[in-house]
């Protein structure tokens, strides 16, 4: 699992891009909430990015837990696996990209 703040990149060159993940018949979707989600294990890849608001992102690793702050633009990336949930804070909107069916 991984955080990235957009702002924290720079290429070397134009249009130099950071590499995420692949993902096969991906679903993108606009998701708002003011509730937690559940605990959860991905079955495959999950890009999650902030787009309003702030959201604590929960992560179990080796049974132990940690809480990852995000906040507008911050990118969640979890692989095939992970574990976690999301705890918004107040009212958010964030932008999920994983595989199609995914939990």
């Amino acid at each position: 699992m991984r955080k990235i703040t957009p702002q924290e990149f720079t290429g070397t060159k134009a249009w130099q891009a950071l590499e995420i993940d692949l993902i096969e018949n991906a679903s993108i979707r606009l998701h708002w909430t003011d509730a937690p989600y559940k605990w959860h294990v991905n079955d495959g890849s999950e890009v999650f990015v902030v787009l309003d608001g702030k959201v604590d992102m929960h992560v179990r690793q080796a049974g132990e837990v940690s809480v990852i702050p995000l906040q507008v633009g911050d990118i969640f990336h979890a692989e095939d696996g992970d574990e976690h949930v999301a705890h918004p804070q107040g009212a958010v909107r964030v932008l999920v990209i994983e595989t199609a069916g995914s939990v």
